[in-house]
């Protein structure tokens, strides 16, 4: 072999191995970040920095802990209340047995209290419990809409036929004024119903489901029901959580999700859910912060213009305002009236 062909020979493979590590370089780059093996020093970190109730993995001091909700029953406030007079005392047994089937009067919430003989306590009928008074209802609005008089004559119906099982003498409102009160009602709701979301989308390399769950369970967030999924706890057991990320649901079913590429978070909140006192702002707009900084993200609002932490923070200021007009109507951000109103 010549001197000329060992040469072009050896500049060929040069150049293919160039190629070669070239692709290579690109798939590298362009493949879904992957989550980082955990260390034994990382483990350690990870576990001082696992979500307890009320502690802000943002800042020193703890956010404000929700006093406990006392449970909460029918309320004039929301609800069309009819109180059912009774002849003799009736048992919970008798009570549970005369529900109707449903609990609903067309979209609306259908509700049967009693007040209890030992403790004069309205509640819902508990088995061999006594009661000589109930009350029925059935709620005024909520996100579905006000109640209108077709679902006002359906509870109607379920509620006289309570009533007469148990030989009962119910006293309606007026159909009339109780559904102008409902229209009323879902005016004010549906002008002070804020979900607010951010959006966090990758700079450059997607993300891989694994890696989106590491950088997010490091702020506190747990799996949620659903796949694609993660929320961020209440200080109270029971309470909805503070906020939602959700991410694209095959990403999250794929057979290898460590191919699977997702290039956007969405970050919630539901206002009306959430107690004020767990700062539910402060910590969506901390937490979009955080994921950006880690995932090498950008923050965008839900038409996809980028959101500097100046706007983020007006936002937040003008939340202010929603939060006090709640609390004026007596139906304070994740009060038991309020989840209910706004659901």
């Amino acid at each position: 072999m010549s001197t000329l062909q060992i040469g072009l020979a050896v500049a060929g493979g040069v150049l293919l191995a160039a190629v070669v590590a070239h692709e290579a370089w690109k798939a590298r780059k362009l493949a879904p970040r992957q989550p980082a093996r955990a260390e034994p020093s990382d483990t350690a970190a990870d576990a001082q920095i696992e979500p307890q109730l009320g502690v802000d993995p943002f800042a020193a001091e703890s956010f404000p802990v929700p006093p406990p909700e006392k449970k909460a029953g029918m309320d004039g406030l929301i609800d069309v209340i009819a109180p059912v007079a009774l002849e003799d005392p009736v048992s919970g047994d008798a009570a549970l047995a005369a529900m109707p089937a449903t609990r609903r009067a067309g979209s609306k919430p259908f509700a049967v209290e009693g007040l209890n003989t030992g403790t004069r306590i309205w509640e819902t009928p508990v088995a061999g419990q006594r009661y000589d008074a109930f009350q029925v209802g059935v709620q005024l609005a909520n996100r579905l809409g006000a109640l209108n008089e077709i679902e006002y004559s359906e509870f109607v119906v379920k509620a006289q036929g309570f009533c007469d099982a148990i030989n009962g003498t119910p006293d309606f409102p007026d159909m009339i004024e109780q559904v102008a009160r409902a229209r009323e009602l879902d005016q004010f709701a549906g002008a002070h119903d804020a979900q607010l979301g951010f959006t966090l989308r990758a700079r450059s390399a997607a993300w891989s489901p694994g890696y989106v769950q590491q950088h997010a369970a490091r702020l506190g967030f747990v799996a949620g029901a659903m796949p694609g999924r993660m929320v961020l706890a209440a200080s109270l057991a029971g309470m909805p959580p503070v906020l939602g990320l959700s991410f694209d649901t095959q990403a999250a079913l794929a057979e290898d999700p460590a191919q699977a590429a997702i290039r956007e978070v969405a970050l919630s909140l539901d206002v009306a859910q959430v107690d004020r006192g767990e700062q539910p702002f402060v910590r969506l707009r901390d937490s979009a912060v955080a994921l950006a900084a880690a995932m090498d993200g950008v923050i965008t609002d839900d038409n996809g213009r980028v959101l500097q932490r100046d706007a983020m923070d007006l936002i937040g200021s003008e939340l202010e305002g929603l939060y006090n007009t709640l609390e004026q109507r007596d139906l304070a951000a994740g009060s038991a009236l309020a989840r209910r109103l706004f659901s």
